[in-house]
Order: structure tokens, then C-alpha cells, then sequence
């Protein structure tokens, strides 16, 4: 460890280093003594799950001779993601027990406090140390063995609480910035839906209803897939169901059109766009619809409109999703009948909606900051720089 910090191996700093217990489904009930699972452990926070809390009776703890935990111990996760992350229990209120896949610590008192290691589990140092004896290519994971063989910085216990205090509250506070700015992110997306709903439900003079087919020319017959062996690459993007998936040597369409997502389980996450504009010259295969418009405010209109509702009762099949071409055909659009009108409301949403992406931006970049933060603060911790 940098500037002469002494160090223990994990295991040697505990007066209790075990495995969980191995507890399959048939062992587990609905109430009982609580099982802490891997899902639990977060990167220094215990998660709660409450609402799938799993549990085994008193006689299943006695028959299987569990092990039990208790508020204070530390968990560590033997499998990601990371491999290595712990948390310290919480008072739950509950007896409890883990699985098989977590490791109890319970740390010797004059040696090791437990904030401190929750929170040097946190750092770049140790999650290099433990990916360096993980196994697996699927699925990393890493034993206990290993595990307890790792380097763990042990100053004097006065620094260990000197340390500990100080990144409590400087935690304290960039978790309350971070939850800010989360929730400033939020408001901002819920703001532009909001707007979204507002112009679709009042509506006003002028407006009509018009499917999308008779809003638009459907050129879905002109697609063409292309297998991924077969393609040639190319400058030109080639369009699937959420966006470009690569780049070809030709080109099919020419202009601008509305791709809409014909299969997948993006039909229902929305996780990205089901509808986007798209112009120049590009291939489209057969995942995604491609509508042609006769001005770009109509197109731009039914985009936004696309966006703004849910297609569940179009959509057919459960495991593999599929919007095709007769139901998207027959959504009904609410449209001013007039070109202008439609032109001044995509303006405003447009306008509203880059607004939107910028402060999106400008918090994703701050969530991001204080994440930085936090590594250098543990960095300067565990290397006596604090």
C-alpha cells in the first residue's frame, strides 16, 4: 500500500470470515428467519428489497445448522456485479441469514473497523486487487480462499476513525447532491412528457382524427435484410427496429421518413425511441416499418405523438413483441387539419425538447462528477493523502 500504510490480509483481520449457507428454493417460505441475498449487497449499501424479502422457517434454520448474521456484520458478494462489493447490515429488525455466495465478516475490533472497510471496498485498489483472482469468463466470481488472501490497508484505529468520519459526511453530502440531480433529471423528462400529454389530450378547433395510413405512404415492401455475414461495409447507415446497426456499402431509401419499430421488447421498455426521423440515404431491414409523409411537420407531429402514447393494445405476443404492419396502420392520430398549425406545434415541442436534452446533459454530467469524486476521495484515503 502507497506511503507506508501497513496491511492484512482480509481473512487475517476477522474474527469471523465464513460462507452463507446453502439454502435452495424447496428450503425457503414466506416468513421466517430472513435470507440476505447477494441481491442485497450494493457498492457500501445494504438493499433493502423488501417487497422480495425471502425467508426460512425456524426448523429449516435448525436442520440446515445455519449460520446466523447479525446488524454490524459485513456481507461481501463473491459474484458481480462487482465481484468483492459489501455492505454492512442495517438494523432490520428480523433474525436473519445469507446465502451461500455472500461472505460473513465479522472483523476483529482492535484491528479493522467495519465502516472502514465498507468503505475501502469502495475504492479502485481493492476491486483491482479482487478482478485480479476472479475466475470465469461467463460469469466472474471469486472464492473465499481467494478472497481472504487480498490486502487490506489497516492504519492505527484513531486514522481508521478519523478517515471514516470524514467520508461519511463528505458522502452525506455528494449522496444528497447526487439524489438532486437525479430527481432534477426526473422532473425534467416528466416536464416534456407532461407538455406531450397536454397538446395531445386538449387539442382544439381544427383538429381531425387520421389513422397513419392515411397520414402516410407505408414502404415497407421496399425493405430488404441483410444477414450480418452478407453485409459490405459502407458509409451508409443501416437501419434495425431501435436505430442504426451498422453501415453499409449501399443504400435503398433516399429522404427523409419515420422508422417505427416493428418488433422487440423495446415495444413495451421504451428504452429507446420506437419512432425516429431519419434522412439522407441509408438500407432498412425488415425490423423496422418505414412511413413516407408529404411534409416534414406531419412527420415530425405523428413522431412525437408515437412517443407520447403506449401501443400495448397493438402490440401482439408476450415473449417476442411484434407491432406489425395492419395494427400500426390502423392507430388513429389527433392532428390539426391544417399544415401550419401542426408546423407551430412540432416547433414548440422541438424547442421544448432540446431544452430538455440540455439539462439532461447538464445533470447526467453532474451525477457523473460526483461519482469522480468519490474515487478520488477514496484514492486520496486508502493512500494516506486524506
Amino acid at each position: 500500500m502507497k506511503n507506508g500504510l501497513a496491511t492484512r490480509k482480509l481473512a487475517d483481520a476477522c474474527e469471523v470470515f465464513a460462507d452463507g449457507d446453502w439454502v435452495e428454493s424447496k428450503d425457503q417460505s414466506s416468513e421466517g428467519i430472513r435470507l440476505i441475498q447477494t441481491g442485497n449487497v450494493g457498492g457500501g449499501v445494504f438493499k433493502d428489497r423488501g417487497e422480495k424479502a425471502r425467508y426460512i422457517s425456524e426448523a429449516t434454520f435448525k436442520r440446515l445448522r445455519c449460520t446466523e448474521i447479525f446488524e454490524g456484520d459485513c456481507l461481501i458478494s463473491r459474484l458481480p456485479d462487482p465481484v468483492g462489493r459489501s455492505c454492512l447490515l442495517p438494523e432490520t429488525g428480523e433474525r436473519m441469514i445469507t446465502a451461500v455466495d455472500c461472505t460473513i465478516v465479522r472483523f476483529n475490533p482492535n484491528q479493522l473497523l467495519p465502516e472502514f472497510f465498507n468503505f475501502y471496498s469502495q475504492s479502485d485498489d481493492y476491486l483491482k486487487a479482487v478482478e485480479a483472482e476472479t475466475t470465469g469468463t461467463t460469469r466472474k466470481r471469486i472464492s473465499r480462499s481467494k478472497l481472504g488472501q487480498v490486502e487490506i490497508p489497516v492504519p492505527p484505529l484513531p486514522d481508521q476513525r478519523r478517515i471514516v468520519g470524514i467520508l461519511d459526511k463528505v458522502f452525506g453530502f455528494i449522496a444528497t447532491a447526487k439524489a438532486n440531480a437525479e430527481k432534477n433529471l426526473q422532473n425534467a423528462r416528466a416536464i416534456f412528457e407532461s407538455y406531450l400529454q397536454c397538446i395531445f389530450t386538449k387539442r382544439g378547433a381544427g383538429w381531425v382524427e387520421r389513422t397513419v395510413e392515411k397520414l402516410s405512404t407505408n414502404l415497407d415492401s421496399k425493405r430488404v435484410p441483410i444477414t450480418k455475414s452478407d453485409r459490405q461495409p459502407g458509409e451508409y447507415p443501416y437501419y434495425g427496429a431501435s436505430g442504426i446497426v451498422d453501415y453499409v456499402l449501399d443504400y435503398i431509401f433516399e429522404g427523409d421518413t419515420l422508422l417505427v419499430s416493428e418488433d422487440g421488447a423495446n415495444l413495451f421498455a421504451r428504452s429507446t425511441p420506437i419512432a425516429f426521423s431519419v434522412t439522407g440515404k441509408y438500407w432498412v431491414n425488415n425490423h423496422a416499418h418505414i412511413l413516407k409523409f408529404e411534409n416534414m411537420a406531419t412527420q415530425r407531429f405523428v413522431e412525437f405523438y408515437l412517443a407520447s402514447i403506449k401501443l400495448d393494445e397493438y402490440i401482439t405476443g408476450a415473449a417476442q413483441p411484434k407491432l406489425n404492419q395492419k395494427a400500426l396502420n390502423s392507430i388513429p392520430i389527433p392532428i390539426p387539419k391544417a399544415v401550419e398549425a401542426q408546423a407551430k406545434i412540432v416547433e414548440d415541442i422541438e424547442s421544448l425538447a432540446a431544452e430538455t436534452e440540455r439539462l439532461e446533459s447538464l445533470y447526467q454530467r453532474k451525477v457523473a462528477s460526483l461519482e469522480a469524486l468519490k474515487r478520488s476521495l477514496l484514492n486520496q484515503a486508502f493512500t494516506g493523502n486524506l
